[in-house]
């Protein structure tokens, strides 16, 4: 079903960004965008949350494997992480072509790789490579954000998605740190909660944002 979503709106491709340093604030703003209501422009919505619950469930599910010490498990999330990316990625190259498909592709890598190695850090207890963790994340934000206004300037902004992607790294810091510290798990679960809400209302920003810059197809 995901990957009929995606080729059934490949136009999603022109939003590419997975991504945002500390815990995220009980009073974070983000980009707000008005709903697109023809059925083109639900079906993208669809598709476009789909993209992106797949890849906080497989960094999750890379966290829960490192908490565990299940090597077979690691290794099957990061296999889904990169297979995420090249799902993005490809609908990128089906709009931009090739030369910006891998681009984003790169970018992603950037940013699921600075979640990885920060899931590490916390569970090692390690805050110096925790720190870099983060500021290579907050640096890769700025990089994605920049990429996406570049593609659609007229309806999204570097500081509206720089903050949103910024505020997205601050979920995975915390969803990761109540893990490791075996916090309760009504913590964790409402931890999850927000985080996919918030990865929804980005999914959701991107899609109204493709929508009014193609109103001939949505």
């Amino acid at each position: 079903m995901r990957l009929k979503l995606i080729a059934g709106a490949v136009v999603l491709g022109l939003a590419v960004a997975g991504c945002s340093t500390s815990g995220p604030a009980a009073n974070e703003t983000a980009p707000t965008a008005a709903a697109a209501t023809a059925p083109a422009a639900v079906s993208l919505h669809a598709a476009m949350q789909d993209l992106w619950h797949q890849h906080v469930v497989a960094t999750r599910n890379y966290a829960l494997a490192v908490y565990a010490g299940d090597e077979a498990a690691a290794r099957a999330a990061q296999d889904a992480e990169v297979a995420n990316g090249h799902d993005i990625a490809n609908a990128v190259s089906g709009v931009y072509g090739r030369d910006a498909g891998d681009g984003i592709f790169k970018l992603l890598a950037g940013h699921v790789g600075g979640v990885n190695a920060l899931t590490l850090a916390v569970k090692n207890a390690d805050a110096a490579d925790e720190d870099q963790a983060m500021a290579d994340l907050t640096d890769n934000a700025m990089q994605i954000a920049k990429f996406l206004a570049g593609a659609n300037p007229e309806n999204w902004t570097v500081q509206a998605l720089n903050g949103a992607l910024l505020a997205h790294a601050g979920h995975h810091r915390q969803q990761i740190h109540l893990l490791m510290a075996d916090a309760p798990q009504a913590e964790q679960d409402a931890e999850w909660t927000a985080m996919q809400q918030h990865m929804d209302m980005i999914a959701g920003v991107l899609a109204d944002g493709i929508a009014k810059q193609f109103p001939d197809r949505f």
